[in-house]
């Protein structure tokens, strides 16, 4: 059978890129499909082919087509806007409605969605299996109409299975990850498989599992430790078998690795999920499904409705940041899965509604993961189930169950909380949770924790009597719960809660303090921020100063350069803020590695190596002297201090104070004004004494000074968990920093991401560092942390540090120093 090839065009004018270069891991790591991004420069999204409209979101801002070939295409305009509720956009077609190349899809307010949504980059997605998308050349702006790539479907397993040149092919690997092949592995397993073609299984014991299917690999019930065969048959059989053999040896994606395994769960008594102490008043959560009718209007009807309301769904999760980031991720992959959507399938072609199809499919889906008997595999039921509500409340058009509204100090209780359930309660009023079934690995748990909210799983049905508002004590760090406590057992609770609060309290308190360590040593801790919200947050943090002000956030995902007025007007209000703090503003740091369409440049092979920071600013002289004039305008010249990004020697920063003194006298300010350096190339940092002669203080960029020394582009996935600051080599160079900028008597500081770890207080410190520049929401843990320090233990530390062999054991001679 011939592959039946569909040549795609441009959607809109824009600068065309590697969908690598969308900011978001669920496009830039594939977990939704190959694909590429358009930044868009106009306001009309256009079919890139002939097609058929399969869904519209109510909210518009987004379309999924399926071309001529059978091929499905997602085109999603911008990142997080299904948070901007459809202002902004028009669609202008229809769920079944026949479209050309180049016809209008949606019609949307550029500048305004611009504005309010996170980006504008707009990724273009292959949502389908079988079929392949080869990608023209990236790096550059395209118009509307321009061909940029072609989708082929591939020839159908039965018949390449009569081909002579059929691969076949199978790797036999031990499982490393702490707990096995739970969800999140699962799903790194289905997006590791989307480039390639081939049938490829996972064979466990008597056991056979589609490894495209997130369920099916759950129902395997895989633990640590445990041996698994990978099998593959098609044309790219022993690529597709390696990369998955090669993801599960490096311990699939899991934190460190092989991590210590979780408690195991309990028939009576509670486990703790998340640390803490909460004393409130109990509300019990009662959940109750949706009735759903059991037959359907007709198949086609039921099956449209029901990838409406999974692509709904998925468009909700694309918005999750921090842990619930990863929690979406393992989700999309169940919506996705394809033996979820198989047996729906088959209930719905039997005369079944959508509903009614869903729920079935996941109620085997969690028989069959029951059936494992593995109690952490068993927590992902409650992943199923969650998503089984959202689905359903999706096709019913209602908002789903409804979480209760909570009175200060309340400690919630349920059979099971599921993760939509958490991250809809009103966090301020939550004192703690309780739930008599669930794990300690449960991807509740999980968001309890990161919010820092106290929570038992596993407290067996007991709990569920106790009636609302009585009085409860959760010590989930003792995994106790007491119901009705006496006034001896609440003093000693309540005692223990005001002094775990009064140290925090303390810690804000004294943030609004100069930071000196135990010795007097006076260490300047100041924020990094990106915008005059930012400022305001780290005023009221207790940040000294600024330390990294990026302004390219006034540069990026728009048509032209801010002019001079705007650019002053942002650097005035943000010197406002801050008060007489110092500001250090860093000049405009983009190039190749964040493009912007209104600075044309070449495709660059290795832009983190390319055309960026000072020398794109040395090369665009005229966006130079703008960008300072706004700044000497903006900032007084007692406050300002202004920052060169990727310097790597005196040559790159001579140019740009002798323009900076130019544009002082341009402007008629007498006063001098600071011009210091940011060191992230190692160049940059051997030559440090050197720089320090002449630049006025030096402030060290961790994240890109390491992937510079270990040679791991930290936007690469396969190498990324390589790049670790603590590495031994970066201290050295810090080292080599600290050394140069005392001798010339100069400042140096850390403004990367370093600075915020308080394990990396002390070395960082041995090793010369005055100033420590982090997030606004570190600073009160960072100064507490520092005021403990003295300065001798520090640069014996240090030195260890230095001489140690790997990361790993630089922290566990932090933690040992800091015991």
């Amino acid at each position: 059978m011939m592959i039946e090839v569909v040549k795609l065009v441009a959607p809109f004018a824009g600068w065309l890129a590697p969908l690598e270069a969308v900011p978001d891991p669920v496009f830039a790591e594939r977990m939704m499909g190959d694909g590429f991004a358009i930044d868009p420069i106009e306001g009309v999204l256009r079919a890139p082919a002939a097609g058929e409209i399969l869904s519209v979101p109510a909210t518009a801002h987004a379309v999924t087509l399926r071309l001529d070939n059978g091929a499905e295409l997602l085109l999603h305009i911008g990142l997080e806007t299904v948070a901007l509720g459809g202002k902004g956009f028009v669609a202008k077609v229809a769920a079944g409605q026949r479209v050309a190349a180049g016809d209008p899809l949606i019609e949307f307010d550029l500048d305004a969605v611009a504005e309010a949504a996170k980006a504008l980059i707009t990724p273009v997605v292959l949502a389908s299996e079988g079929y392949v998308l080869t990608l023209e050349a990236t790096g550059r702006r395209v118009e509307a109409g321009e061909s940029v790539a072609r989708i082929a479907r591939a020839a159908p397993r039965e018949a390449s299975r009569e081909t002579a040149n059929e691969e076949r092919f199978e790797r036999e690997v031990i499982v490393s990850a702490a707990h096995g092949i739970h969800a999140r592995p699962a799903a790194r397993i289905t997006a590791a498989l989307r480039p390639f073609v081939a049938e490829v299984a996972l064979i466990a014991g008597d056991k056979q599992a589609n490894a495209r299917s997130t369920v099916a690999l759950l129902g395997l019930g895989v633990g640590r430790d445990s041996a698994v065969r990978v099998t593959g048959v098609g044309a790219d059989a022993r690529a597709a078998v390696d990369a998955v053999a090669e993801l599960i040896l490096s311990g699939l994606g899991e934190e460190g690795g092989v991590v210590p395994a979780a408690p195991a769960i309990r028939t009576q008594g509670p486990v703790c999920a998340s640390p803490g102490l909460a004393i409130g008043e109990a509300l019990q959560l009662r959940a109750a499904d949706q009735d759903v009718p059991d037959n359907g209007a007709n198949p086609a009807d039921e099956r449209a409705a029901l990838d409406a309301a999974l692509a709904k769904v998925t468009g909700h999760l694309a918005g999750a940041r921090g842990a619930a980031a990863a929690i979406a991720e393992a989700h999309r992959a169940l919506l996705e899965d394809p033996e979820l959507i198989r047996v729906a399938g088959e209930h719905i072609a039997a005369g079944r509604s959508a509903g009614f199809a869903w729920r079935a499919a996941s109620g085997q889906a969690a028989a069959a993961i029951r059936a494992t008997g593995d109690a952490l595999l068993m927590e992902r039921v409650a992943d199923l189930k969650d998503l089984e509500r959202q689905v359903i409340a999706a096709l019913l058009g209602t908002d789903g169950e409804s979480v209760p509204a909570l009175r200060a100090g309340t400690i919630l209780i349920a059979d099971d909380l599921l993760p939509s359930q958490f991250l809809s309660l009103d966090a301020a009023s939550l004192a703690g949770i309780c739930t008599a079934a669930g794990g300690p690995t449960s991807h509740v748990a999980i968001l309890a924790a990161s919010a820092g909210v106290p929570m038992l799983v596993a407290a067996g049905d007991s709990v569920l009597a106790i009636a609302d508002r009585t009085a409860l004590i959760l010590d989930a760090d003792a995994a106790t719960i007491t119901v009705e406590p006496n006034p001896d057992a609440l003093a000693q609770a309540s005692e223990r809660l005001s002094a775990t609060r009064e140290r925090h309290t303390r810690d804000i308190a004294a943030a609004h303090e100069p930071c000196r360590m135990a010795d007097g040593t006076r260490i300047k801790i100041f924020a990094n921020l990106g915008s005059v919200t930012d400022a305001a947050a780290a005023v009221a943090a207790g940040a000294e100063g600024c330390g990294l002000l990026r302004t390219e956030f006034l540069f990026l995902e728009r048509d032209t350069a801010p002019v001079e007025e705007e650019q002053r007007d942002t650097y005035s209000r943000i010197a406002a803020t801050l008060g007489d703090r110092p500001l250090i503003v860093r000049t405009l740091d983009i190039g190749g590695d964040k493009p912007v369409p209104y600075l044309p440049m070449g495709n660059e092979e290795n832009p983190a190596l390319g055309l960026r920071g000072v020398r794109l600013s040395l090369a665009r002289p005229d966006l130079m002297r703008l960008q300072l004039r706004a700044i000497l305008r903006g900032v007084p010249a007692s406050q300002c201090r202004i920052m060169l990004p990727m310097i790597a020697d005196l040559g790159d920063y001579r140019p740009v104070r002798a323009l900076l003194d130019d544009v002082r006298a341009e402007l008629g300010i007498a006063d001098p004004v600071q011009l210091g350096v940011m060191i992230e190339t190692p160049a940059a940092a051997m030559l440090a004494g050197q720089i320090a002669r002449e630049a006025d203080f030096l402030s060290i960029g961790t994240n890109d000074l390491t992937q510079y020394t270990l040679a791991a582009d930290r936007g690469n996935a396969a190498v990324s968990q390589r790049i670790d600051a603590l590495h031994p080599a970066v201290l050295r160079l810090i080292r080599e920093v600290g050394k140069g900028a005392q001798a010339a008597g100069r400042w140096a500081g850390v403004c990367g991401g370093l600075a915020s770890d308080p394990l990396a207080a002390p070395i960082l410190i041995g090793l010369g560092i005055t100033e420590l520049s982090a997030t606004p929401a570190a600073i009160p843990g960072l100064k507490a942390a520092v005021r403990r320090l003295d300065m001798n233990a520090c640069v014996k530390l240090a030195g260890k540090a230095c001489d140690a062999e790997s990361p790993a054991e630089v922290r566990a001679l932090a933690r040992e120093a800091l015991a």
